[in-house]
């Protein structure tokens, strides 16, 4: 596989209808660090107008017009990626080291993280960078109460860029920033008005990036989720006008075997992975710390660590779900230390010990 410094960064720019994602990505492409990005806009309707606010050079703009990414238009997503990457490898296109997705108004960002994440093509040439969600500073609470794509984007963010808020008024802007915090406790929220926000600000968010640049602490963030470093954090949940959306932290003291780690991932992403928005845990396998990252029902590869970025040895979880509390994801623990059956051979104690353990996914 390539290399993951060799791999170019994606990032998803998403965010509800009128939030200001075009603004900000014009903003962002005058920034001399992405003076090399290439630009992928879909556009949805017959006409294409985004593309022709986008203020970056001709060649590395593709439009994907007359459908969402998201869902139709998932393989013309893929063909653009594969052919952005051919170009840049045949000399036809100038090099880039970036891209950016900029999606539509109505997008659920997961089965684009999906494609980047588990496309046998895509995968060893490109590398899930960060989500980054425009909210509304004006409309942004009304949009997260009536629409359930708002709240997801929101949800799944890296970076969450609050725009407008020179136009809005500062209480409904504090108010929007604690619901959005309480919504999604790991990602930086950041304030923008009419879209200026330094680059600095918005990538860097991936585990590819964390690992090899000792951020995982900070990529992890699990200071955010209610529970101080060493301690275990309260076991009620963030309280908030979002019932459906469930963000908490949860520390495991007991072993974690690499049999166990592949047993858990595997069953809570095929018999859970709907009620999964994202999952990032540091685990302490085996005595070695290894990371892992998940979207729904796709896992990014683990990522053994040369060393731990702390004291604290105990494996650390921080899930955001949807209509899956707290309680239904410890119960599935105790997979985590599954020491499984001789190659080759059943065992019927084994057997037993795997069936009693996935029926705690149910």
């Amino acid at each position: 596989m390539t290399p993951a410094t060799a791999r170019a960064p994606v990032s998803i720019i998403t965010g509800y209808l009128g939030a200001g994602k075009t603004t900000l990505l014009n903003r962002l492409l005058r920034d001399p660090a992405l003076a090399d990005a290439a630009v992928i806009v879909n556009e949805f309707g017959e006409i294409a107008l985004d593309h022709l606010l986008v203020a970056a050079p001709g060649e590395t703009v593709v439009t994907l017009q007359s459908g969402c990414i998201c869902c139709e238009m998932r393989g013309d997503l893929v063909g653009a990626l594969a052919d952005l990457h051919r170009r840049r490898r045949e000399g036809t296109l100038p090099a880039f080291g970036r891209v950016l997705i900029e999606t539509t108004g109505l997008a659920d960002p997961v089965p684009i993280l999906q494609t980047l994440l588990a496309d046998r093509e895509l995968a060893p040439v490109y590398r899930l960078d960060s989500v980054v969600t425009v909210v509304d500073g004006v409309h942004g609470e009304a949009q997260l109460d009536a629409a359930a794509e708002a709240l997801k984007q929101a949800a799944l963010a890296d970076r969450v860029v609050v725009s407008k808020t020179d136009i809005a008024a500062a209480p409904a802007l504090e108010r929007l920033r604690e619901r959005l915090a309480r919504v999604n406790p790991g990602a930086s929220i950041i304030a923008a008005a009419n879209g200026g926000t330094p680059a600095a600000q918005i990538f860097g968010a991936g585990l590819d990036e964390a690992a090899r640049g000792a951020g995982i602490a900070r990529w992890l963030g699990v200071e955010h989720y209610g529970g101080a470093a060493g301690n275990h954090p309260p076991r009620g949940r963030h309280r908030h006008a979002d019932p459906a959306i469930d963000a908490f932290c949860i520390y495991h003291d007991r072993p974690v075997t690499g049999h166990g780690l592949a047993l858990w991932l595997g069953l809570l992403a095929s018999l859970r992975g709907a009620n999964l928005l994202r999952v990032k845990a540091l685990l302490n396998v085996d005595g070695n710390p290894v990371a892992v990252h998940a979207v729904q029902t796709l896992i990014e590869e683990p990522v053994a660590l040369e060393r731990w970025p702390d004291a604290e040895r105990r494996s650390r979880l921080v899930f955001i779900t949807r209509g899956m509390a707290r309680a239904d994801i410890e119960r599935t623990l105790p997979a985590l230390g599954y020491s499984g059956a001789p190659a080759g051979a059943f065992d019927p104690d084994a057997y037993a010990r795997f069936a009693a353990l996935a029926g705690r996914f149910r």
